[in-house]
């Protein structure tokens, strides 16, 4: 007996929250609330607005095919590595990217160049001895000065 009271029990304490929450909230949306915590809702909400400033902070973006032959008049155990300082330097040059400190802005941050992950695996994707003639990349600059590097997605 004692079992079927604690059941009977549990329903009555339900409605008596639902008695106590205001008219405007419905049953489904107090189901919904249980479902979610509320940590994962506060990481949606967060999480959107951030896709929203990559995009409203691009100013500029090119398509370059950068020519890498260069890096094969190395030795072969250091061609991926010319590899990579010629995409630095192409970018560096064609995106206007000054990397010096003068006097008067040495506090202020320089700009960076980021190169993606996915254009580091193409460069390095045959070995350090082979690496691509040339590669299709996609500069953007953002509103900061910062260069980021990403390879093309049809290729």
């Amino acid at each position: 007996m004692p079992e079927e009271t604690k059941q009977e029990q549990a329903p009555q304490e339900e409605l008596e929250e639902l008695a106590e929450l205001p008219e405007e909230e419905t049953v489904e949306e107090i189901a919904v609330a249980k479902e979610e915590p509320e940590e994962a809702k506060a990481v949606e909400e967060e999480a959107k607005p951030k896709r929203k400033k990559k995009e409203e902070e691009i100013v500029e973006e090119r398509f370059y095919t950068i020519p890498l032959q260069k890096a094969l008049i190395r030795p072969p155990k250091k061609r991926a590595p010319r590899a990579m300082q010629l995409i630095k330097i192409f970018v560096t040059k064609h995106m206007k990217l000054e990397m010096k400190v003068s006097e008067e802005e040495e506090e202020a941050e320089l700009p960076q160049l980021i190169i993606s992950q996915e254009v580091n695996e193409k460069v390095w994707g045959r070995g350090i001895e082979k690496p691509p003639r040339k590669i299709k990349t996609r500069v953007t600059k953002d509103g900061d000065g910062n260069v980021t590097v990403y390879l093309v997605e049809n290729q």
